[in-house]
């Protein structure tokens, strides 16, 4: 015999929701979510209320309902329901703003609540394939759900924080702080979504809240969660182009081709990359530009296309000779001498070419020192030390791959212990040389952690 579903039976007393009105919400939700077959039924919501488990995606559902109405976030756990889909939700570019909303609130939830079970959602090696195509391609066709109005002062305060957040990542990593941002987002951002506005706010809103949640992505990509990550991107995307802004939802897409060229795809991230310069428009903006330019390069160079690397570089090289700061978004900040060298320094030594790679790797250590970035310091030394590898000075590659170990070590960033990792895979070749064994033992600590 089926247990009485009290959780579910406690929040529709506090709702003061009939059954009959439940159903109704429920049918209504249904269809701004795509799923018109969903169509319950006073009787149907009796029987959940007596144990029944509802099919997906009525848990779902149902939990987006009983949020709307307290205006918190209320989860499938909450309601006795079991588990959300959320981790795979959010991988889904979907057509309805009211599901965005929806899988970014649960995804920034899960982020905070149930972090083990969101780090072991595994990255889908083609999902952003056709989000790309979408962002390219879609208008817009949903309207958020009644609500009290925001303002574009409540933008404003949101837009405010995005900034230290972003100085955070770059100067400390991923690993600091995002924790806090998703818990801000969670609690003062994904809630704003819900409620109405005018058309100038809800753009405006949605450029803020895809700015974050790009954030939020970059942070989790920087600490090695890749499932995570991709799902924040792919939701930023979407939000992005609600936002009608399209270098916002370009350089989401450079995030998510960094990302697939990184993981082993680089002809997924060489089409990322071309999707992004395809929707920038030649005059919206420079460093996003010369950003997607840089990344085509390293996807290319993964590929062993040398030509193609190398005239993806010079554009890269070219678009920011036009970069005017003060007229460049907020996010656009990092995309600097300092990032676009490494990039390229990491670009020449996979073509194998360490001598053109020292110099970028130069380029790049000079100006992250000057603004105190050590995860960029320390990639950059990181790819210094394979030039000098690949010509086969080891003393020089061991004196940079100390300066890589320093700089990662004041940083939390899983992508510096794999540059060091890397560097320690390099190395073998030089065999049981002491000063492969005294990197090895230095660097023993920070791999371990």
């Amino acid at each position: 015999m089926k247990e009485p579903n009290t959780d579910l039976a406690q929040a529709l007393q506090r709702s003061g929701l009939s059954n009959k009105e439940l159903a109704r919400r429920i049918k209504a939700a249904a269809q701004a979510w795509g799923e018109p077959h969903v169509n319950p039924n006073a009787t149907a919501v009796r029987r959940w209320l007596d144990g029944q488990e509802p099919r997906p995606p009525v848990p779902d559902i149902l939990a987006d309902v009983f949020s709307a109405h307290f205006g918190y976030r209320v989860t499938t756990y909450d309601l006795g329901l079991g588990r959300s889909r959320s981790a795979d939700r959010s991988l889904v570019y979907n057509t309805s703003y009211a599901v965005t909303v929806e899988a970014v609130a649960d995804l920034g939830r899960a982020d905070v609540d149930r972090r083990k079970f969101l780090a072991a959602a595994p990255f889908a090696a083609v999902a952003a394939v056709g989000p790309s195509r979408d962002w390219l391609l879609n208008t817009l066709d949903q309207q958020p759900e009644p609500g009290p109005r925001v303002r574009l002062e409540d933008v404003a305060s949101v837009r405010n924080m995005f900034g230290e957040f972003q100085k955070m990542d770059v100067l400390q990593g991923g690993g600091s702080g995002r924790l806090v941002l998703a818990e801000y987002m969670n609690q003062h951002v994904y809630p704003l979504l819900r409620r109405t506005h005018t058309e100038e706010v809800r753009r405006a809103l949605c450029e803020a809240a895809a700015e974050q949640t790009y954030l939020l992505g970059w942070m989790a990509y920087d600490n090695g969660e890749h499932g995570t990550a991709q799902r924040y991107l792919i939701q930023s995307l979407r939000l992005a182009e609600e936002s009608r802004n399209p270098a916002l939802g370009a350089h989401v897409l450079a995030g998510l081709a960094d990302q697939a060229t990184l993981l082993g795809n680089p002809e997924e991230g060489r089409r990322l990359a071309q999707a992004g310069r395809a929707g920038l428009g030649p005059r919206t903006s420079a460093a996003c530009l010369a950003d997607l330019w840089a990344l085509e390069a390293r996807a290319l160079a993964r590929l062993g296309d040398r030509s193609g690397a190398t005239h993806a570089v010079a554009q890269s090289e070219a678009a920011y000779t036009r970069v005017r700061v003060e007229e460049e978004q907020e996010w656009a900040a990092f995309i600097d001498p300092a990032y676009l060298h490494g990039e390229h320094a990491n670009t020449f030594r996979d073509l194998g070419q360490a001598a053109i790679a020292e110099q970028h790797a130069r380029r790049s250590i000079d100006h992250a020192r000057r603004q105190r970035r050590a995860r960029r310091g320390a990639m950059s030394h990181a790819a210094l030390a394979a030039s000098h590898l690949q010509r086969r000075d080891l003393e020089a590659a061991h004196a940079a791959g100390l300066r890589t170990l320093a700089l990662s070590k004041q940083v939390k960033s899983s992508r510096c212990v794999e540059a060091v990792q890397d560097l320690q895979r390099r190395m073998k070749p030089f065999g049981r040389h002491r000063l492969v064994a005294d990197f090895t033992e230095r660097a023993r600590e920070l791999v371990a952690s």
